[in-house]
């Protein structure tokens, strides 16, 4: 569980970009971003995939995004 938290965080903050200033470090998100996975797809796609082991489903849930997330969270697993 611990490796897809880490994935996760890892394409949340690729967009990122590291600034320094007078030897300080700083986070600055890009001015701008165009349409791309959002965060809430890339966590139902993973959940979907890691309950159900089906593509189909996972690509549905992704397209759903975070209402399956908040489903999933509230029905347990059969």
């Amino acid at each position: 569980m611990t490796k897809i938290i880490c994935l996760l965080l890892t394409i949340a903050f690729s967009s990122c970009v590291i600034h320094t200033y007078g030897g300080y470090g700083y986070w600055q998100p890009p001015v701008y971003v165009g349409p791309s996975i959002g965060l809430g797809t890339i966590i139902a796609v993973v959940v979907s995939w890691t309950r159900n082991k089906s593509i189909l489903l996972a690509i549905i849930h992704g397209i759903l995004g975070w209402l399956y997330v908040i489903y999933a969270i509230i029905v347990p697993k059969r």
